[in-house]
């Protein structure tokens, strides 16, 4: 019978598989502190990219991410979840208060949960083989399960505009004071690293998937993965948007983020997630006009799709130890 409460074995496990979410830059800006009846997310400024993500907004789209991931996996074990979202309007680091509860899970949520180990953030070419639109219809029904539109950009003319942000927003950085030298502290990462974006999984030089440029990190060793560089891509791309654009909207954007990138995996598609031309204010509006008809806020993009029948599999990205990111109030044991 499970217990009423998670025992801290049972923490502990559920804030490794939440530090599995993806973050900008893989730099799991997010904290943890545990109390008796309740599990605290706090973001960690410290590690905030200020010439990537001037306004925070990949933070705090990475900390809603490690959020989902935790809910998930409290599910997974049996336990249900009360959220208070930015409990504390005096302190704006406390992003979330978790209260869980002894419930039964269901198969769907050991499903989803078991899929948080499995998932990659990749960056290589996919196959031919559309994503069915039935697919597309679940990714936006997880996404409104979390406050957030999931918008598949379809039309020529919109994935154009898509592309040229992306390509008019990595021009811009290359120009910005302190750019080059956060991407190449943050990538390249060798195998002993616990954060940053490895070289493994960063592309060896310039790749693009139908008009759309991957981000330019350094030291990467990723190659196509396929040897038919003239393959159509046939990845789908969400832009998840929302009707405001607070620490909420950006808090539950990136647990939108999460809900997709966990059902596809589920389903056996490769994803990516791309904030890129978010970064800037410039890029931002002309996703938002050009692409959303000004109707929402974008916060993230999500690339989805099969990844080749042969390609290799992606080596897991690494994360930090929990004890790193762990503390407990006073009173309430050792972590």
């Amino acid at each position: 019978m499970t217990a009423a409460k998670p025992d801290h074995g049972t923490v502990r496990a559920v804030l490794a598989l939440a530090g599995r979410a993806p973050s900008v830059h893989n730099t799991q800006p997010w904290r943890w502190v545990v109390g008796a009846e309740s599990v605290h997310l706090m973001a960690d400024w410290d590690r905030w990219l200020r010439a990537t993500d001037p306004d925070g907004r990949d933070l705090l789209v990475s900390c809603g991410a490690a959020l989902h991931h935790l809910r998930t996996a409290f599910a997974g074990m049996g336990f249900a979840t009360r959220v208070h979202r930015l409990p504390n309007p005096a302190d704006p680091v406390h992003l979330a208060a978790v209260e869980p509860r002894a419930a039964t899970a269901s198969d769907e949520q050991v499903a989803l949960s078991a899929a948080i180990g499995r998932r990659r953030t990749d960056r290589r070419r996919f196959s031919s083989w559309p994503v069915p639109a039935a697919h597309l219809d679940l990714f936006a029904a997880r996404a409104a399960e979390e406050g957030v539109l999931a918008v598949p950009i379809a039309g020529a003319r919109e994935r154009g505009r898509l592309a040229s942000a992306f390509t008019r927003a990595a021009a811009h950085q290359e120009r910005v004071e302190g750019y080059g030298t956060e991407l190449g502290l943050w990538s390249g990462r060798g195998r002993t690293a616990a954060d940053g974006v490895p070289r493994t999984a960063a592309p060896s030089g310039p790749m693009a998937h139908d008009g759309l440029p991957m981000r330019a990190f350094s030291a990467g060793s990723l190659t196509a993965s396929t040897a038919n560089d003239q393959e159509v891509d046939a990845g789908a791309l969400l832009v998840l948007a929302t009707a405001g654009d607070d620490p909420l909207s950006r808090l539950r954007a990136g647990e939108a983020a999460s809900a997709v990138l966990l059902e596809a995996t589920g389903l056996g598609l490769a994803t990516c997630p791309l904030s890129q031309p978010l970064e800037l204010p410039e890029t931002r509006a002309a996703i938002r006009d050009g692409v959303l008809d000004g109707a929402a806020v974008p916060q993230l993009v999500l690339r989805i799709g099969w990844a080749p029948a042969a390609a290799p599999p992606l080596p897991s990205t690494p994360r930090r130890p929990v004890e790193d990111i762990l503390s407990r109030l006073p009173g309430t044991g050792t972590p």
